[in-house]
């Protein structure tokens, strides 16, 4: 029994060895076993109490309780005990630093039964005593802000402070999906969480953050890190990512003061004379110029001919920082944007994207295990027995159905391209335009583009062959149009009526595959 209560008191284990008989060594060999055998009964509490036996994470432990005794002690003494934990900190293994977080937020969180009592106290207090009124209320005020606030802000003070806390949150995030500290303290993980990303919201707020353009010249180290970070549409090599900076293209980054050389968020742009329905209209090099002027070293960039563009289009847009999750920056970059092109080259009135559909691959695969099961249709009876020589009799053409999806091998045989255009296209409308998530678009660019004020335009076939647009959503990609005129309604009526502004051609596809899908079973 003893040992069960060292295993939900972990914070209070140094005390239990120290008043133990047993030797430490085997204290913590047999506090080993019991942990093993408890992690294999319950797998939300993940990490290793031989963590907390490390010498360096018991430092960090002192470290921290000094840190929050020494609120009133000079500036010189909080700076060294902050930067001595933040080195303590980058050492750490991730299994460390999932457990430093639970005591952080176990240990330095809130006192629930002071706040409760100052509660008490301030409505026992009479309403025309407004002094005592006040300093109850400050005190109350006082108790709601646990001491890891004072921590972050400490730590935030200091040079690199402000990516310190970014890559912290980041790692907290993995903590809390891995639960760390178990299902009990997980609520806890969350409000620290919470907190967190409420002090960065307002250090990244849009008046802070710096907006460039990257170019051929821009610094070596950020040109890297711009490859490094695309997410969409990686950069194969040193020439492409020369195209991508280079005429007729441009690239935004949002820095901010306490991370300069950090590309926050980036966002790549196409200049155009029309709206491309494919990634190979926006890589390959523009008709404007010859690939020898995109090549050229003679300068960073051919000059342009800006009457020839009356289109910017948004193809690649990434936020390269984990612990800034949940804080809207893409959102202002792309308004910034939009500014600056204006600018730049008033002929440009036309704004749009070009879109992946990241999740709409794996929302395919579960509705034709639904269809299989007999529960919808997919196809119509016409498709199905055009299909019927690719995949097979109804026993198995389902499941050979989903192995030809998983690995991509349909974008080779040009009959099975043509065949499956229609169904998928209809599916694809039906999964952007209808599927919900709490009355918001399931898809994530999609309600990220709905939430701006942007059109759901156009849905365009064999967009992105290459493997991560095959594996995402099957060659398909969209393009959401920004009407700037219209962008405030559509957003407003988006988030206050869940209202999806969009194209006939959306809405008819996916009427078309509701239809489908309900008609009688085969």
């Amino acid at each position: 029994m003893v040992y069960l209560r060292i295993l939900k008191n972990l914070n209070r284990f140094s005390n239990v060895i120290r008043h133990s008989q047993i030797l430490p060594m085997a204290a913590s060999t047999h506090l080993s076993n019991l942990t093993t055998d408890k992690l294999d009964d319950d797998k939300r509490a993940s990490y290793n109490l031989d963590t907390m036996l490390e010498p360096n994470f018991k430092v960090a432990e002192s470290v921290l309780k000094d840190l929050v005794s020494s609120e009133l002690a000079t500036s010189y003494f909080i700076e060294k005990k902050v930067r001595e934990f933040c080195q303590l900190y980058r050492s750490f293994s991730d299994d460390q630093k999932g457990a430093l977080l639970v005591t952080l937020c176990r240990n330095f969180g809130l006192e629930h039964k002071k706040v409760m009592s100052a509660a008490e106290n301030l409505l026992q207090e009479k309403e025309d005593n407004i002094m005592a009124l006040l300093r109850l209320e400050e005190r109350l005020k006082d108790l709601l802000s646990p001491k890891y606030n004072w921590i972050f802000a400490q730590i935030g003070k200091i040079d690199g402070g402000v990516k310190f806390l970014v890559d912290m949150r980041a790692d907290l995030l993995c903590s809390i999906s891995r639960e760390d500290g178990g299902i009990d303290l997980l609520p806890s993980m969350r409000s620290m969480n919470n907190a967190l990303r409420d002090l960065l919201v307002l250090w990244f707020s849009v008046g802070f953050l710096n907006l460039e353009i990257i170019t051929w010249k821009s610094p070596c180290e950020m040109l890297e890190k711009i490859s490094e970070y695309e997410a969409v549409h990686p950069i194969r090599n040193w020439t492409d990512l020369k195209r991508r900076v280079g005429a007729y293209r441009r690239c935004f980054v949002f820095t901010h003061n306490a991370m300069p050389s950090e590309p926050i968020v980036i966002l790549h742009v196409a200049l155009t004379d029309n709206i491309p329905s494919s990634m190979r209209e926006i890589v390959q090099t523009p008709k404007m110029m010859s690939v020898d002027s995109v090549m050229s070293s003679t300068g960073f960039k051919p000059e342009e001919d800006v009457r020839s563009s009356n289109s910017a289009i948004f193809y690649s847009i990434t936020s390269t920082q984990k612990g800034l999750q949940g804080i809207e920056l893409g959102t202002y970059l792309i308004k910034r944007v939009v500014h600056e092109i204006q600018q730049e080259m008033p002929n440009v009135k036309v704004f749009s994207t070009l879109s992946p559909i990241p999740g709409f691959k794996m929302w395919l695969i579960s509705q034709i295990k639904e269809a299989e099961k007999g529960c919808c249709r997919v196809f119509t009876e016409e498709e199905q027995v055009n299909l019927v020589e690719h995949f097979g009799p109804p026993d198995r053409f389902y499941c050979s159905f989903r192995y030809m999806l998983g690995n991509g091998s349909w974008i080779q045989d040009d009959s099975l391209v043509q065949i499956l255009e229609i169904p998928l296209m209809r599916m694809c409308a039906q999964y952007l335009f209808l599927e919900k998530r709490r009355g918001l678009a399931l898809d994530s660019v999609a309600n990220f583009h709905l939430r701006n004020g942007a059109v759901m335009w156009r849905i365009n076939w064999k967009a992105d062959l290459s493997p991560r647009g095959l594996g995402n959503s099957c060659g398909i990609m969209v393009n959401y149009r920004y009407f700037l005129e219209d962008c405030d309604e559509n957003s407003s009526k988006y988030l206050r009526k869940r209202t999806i502004a969009t194209s006939e051609q959306v809405e008819h596809l996916a009427n078309e595959s509701v239809q489908v899908k309900t008609s009688s079973k085969l």
